[in-house]
């Protein structure tokens, strides 16, 4: 399959992230790996060789040094800025990322495609395409939820916390 260009994924090493990061491969695209460090307490070493195991081409990192007050919402644009930069310097066509209900024809956002979201109806699924790739996730069906961490804010969610 002839590859359909570069897609800098921002990626964090979770269950989202990692499963779209296997499909994009999937759908042909050639995947660079964006990590950032925005406060989180993250092993990024560990991240970075999970993303060259599941088969992104290079990974790329960014650590924002200086304080930044960032609630979870804030964090995006720090994100999408050296994201944008990365693909830039790369020669991506596309950017990616994993958050729900954002997109636009420069953005690639699986969440917001039918061939992505009608295969993947919510986190049970993603775990279950991550058992059948070999994509080791931090998630199980007991404890499914997600975390957003940065130096400012932690947020949770899952089905189980938004409808309990």
């Amino acid at each position: 399959m002839s590859s359909k260009g570069s897609v800098v994924l921002a990626y964090s090493g979770g269950l989202d992230t990692s499963c779209i990061l296997v499909w994009l491969k999937e759908q042909g695209y050639d995947v660079i790996a964006y990590l950032t460090n925005i406060g989180q307490k993250e092993d990024f070493e560990e991240a970075r060789k999970k993303a060259l195991k599941l088969g992104a081409k290079k990974v790329s990192s960014a650590l924002y040094e200086d304080p930044y007050l960032l609630g979870t919402s804030l964090a995006r644009p720090c994100i999408a800025h050296k994201q944008v930069e990365i693909a830039q310097r790369e020669g991506a066509k596309y950017v990616s990322h994993g958050a729900t209900g954002k997109g636009n024809d420069q953005v690639i956002a699986p969440w917001r495609m039918p061939e992505f979201y009608n295969w993947f109806k919510g986190r049970n699924d993603l775990m279950e395409y991550a058992k059948q790739h070999g994509i080791p996730i931090p998630v199980t069906p007991k404890s499914p939820w997600s975390m957003d961490e940065n130096l400012m804010h932690i947020s949770y969610e899952a089905g189980i916390l938004e409808n309990p």
